[in-house]
């Protein structure tokens, strides 16, 4: 709190952690064949740099992103989860996998951590959106959404703050789909989740941004940036 009843203001922290499928010419090897699995939604999360982008250039904030194909490591991970490593990953050697956190898995999540940290020290609290991308068809299922808000429905400041960024999003766009902790559940391993563990609930927000990729991919996807960045910053103004 500041002042007398104040609330510190909100500010935001933006990420993009599939943003790109590349994968270091060192282990280039163990992808040998794979190129369309690599390309595709199981590499990377196709759209969410592009949308990503053009809300860091809307809103006029720094965009922190992992550049690596997620089948290399999974930048949405925690190290202790086994699902950081893909099949052509996991079998690796202990020490090459350490080689692989050190250097393509902990400087993003490092530098999130740092800017989170110095938001919170200078006493304000943070919204941290992580900017993702969903196919839009899972195992023969239609996903029927065009947004999704991922959170802690546990955590109160998370929930109000959903409630309000979804009805701008759909005064902005009455058509858009928008749908809560759809089609992951906001509580799953994640960034967010690891940082939820480590800061107070009525001081870090935390939620993925997932957008269909039929709309993330779309000629149209700068006008939805743009409607997803003023939301947005509807939503942080109202504190």
């Amino acid at each position: 709190m500041t002042g007398r009843g104040k609330r510190a203001p909100l500010r935001l922290v933006l990420t993009c952690e599939h943003a790109d499928h590349r994968i270091p010419s060192a282990y280039a090897s163990l992808f040998a064949g794979a190129q369309d699995v690599v390309l595709s939604h199981q590499g990377w999360d196709p759209g969410a740099l592009s949308l990503a982008r053009w809300m860091a250039r809307r809103l006029e904030q720094p965009l922190l992103a992992a550049h690596w194909c997620r089948l290399l490591v999974e930048s949405n991970r925690s190290p202790t989860n086994p699902r950081i490593w893909s099949r052509f990953t996991k079998s690796l050697p202990a020490a090459e996998r350490e080689r692989i956190l050190t250097r393509y898995w902990r400087p993003h999540r490092e530098a999130v951590e740092a800017a989170v940290g110095a938001v919170l020290a200078r006493g304000e609290r943070v919204v941290h959106v992580a900017v993702h991308s969903f196919t839009p068809v899972m195992n023969g299922v239609v996903r029927n959404a065009d947004i999704g808000l991922l959170f802690d429905s546990r955590r109160r400041h998370e929930s109000a703050f959903a409630r309000r960024w979804a009805m701008s999003l759909r005064s902005h766009d009455p058509a858009l789909r928008v749908r809560y902790n759809y089609p992951y559940l906001g509580l799953a391993d994640g960034l967010a989740t690891a940082l939820r563990h480590r800061h107070p609930a009525s001081r870090y927000l935390g939620f993925e941004l997932e957008v269909n990729q039929a709309r993330a991919t779309a000629r149209d996807g700068r006008g939805l940036a743009s409607t997803l960045a003023a939301s947005l910053s509807e939503a942080l103004d109202e504190t």
